[in-house]
């Protein structure tokens, strides 16, 4: 139902002359992804769908906000980790997740079949993105939250959003939550 929807509101009839077909225009695309997450294996979907977006021409925006913003702070976006403990699709048991150093196994795990997949890393990701036109932007209350200034991110971070700035350059986007 939903991808019905999708394709009606991304074509609008322009009306013809009796007897004449319709003639159907694309309307252009947009995306906004929210990014709450800052695990490694919470940080490629969104950036992965925001690349993928913009393959296809469709403008494209990622707000990173709360835990979201580990993935574009200097200090932390190159030491993501895998966030399975809690993870009902984790392949390990969870009573296994707990020990120590099982993060760490986890996440050296995922890390080594992104490189055998030939995905960039993060960091690479995100100069890719930005070298596609995707806009990135970091979350203002967040930011305030965990004591962050603008020189604590990555430079492709365009700037600091409100909530109500993101509402009002996410309009008439598609917003994924992740």
């Amino acid at each position: 139902m939903a991808a019905v929807t999708e394709a009606a509101e991304s074509i609008q009839p322009t009306f013809t002359p009796q007897g004449e077909a319709p003639e159907v225009q694309e309307v252009a695309r947009k995306v906004a992804i929210i990014c709450s997450k800052g695990s490694l294996d919470m940080a490629y979907p969104g950036l992965i769908m925001a690349n993928a977006a913009r393959m296809m021409g469709m403008d494209a925006m990622i707000f990173f906000t709360f835990w979201g913003l580990d993935i574009v702070t200097k200090k932390k976006v190159e030491h993501l980790h895998a966030g399975m403990l809690g993870n009902p699709s984790s392949p390990m048991p969870h009573s296994i997740m707990g020990l120590p150093g099982m993060e760490a196994l986890a996440t050296k795990m995922m890390k080594k079949k992104i490189e055998e997949l030939d995905i960039p890393d993060i960091p690479e990701l995100l100069e890719i993105l930005n070298d596609a036109g995707a806009e990135l932007y970091s979350c203002q209350l967040a930011m305030e939250m965990f004591d962050l200034e603008s020189d604590d991110l990555v430079p492709q971070v365009k700037e600091s959003l409100t909530a109500m700035d993101f509402w009002e350059k996410a309009k008439g986007a598609q917003v994924v939550f992740i």
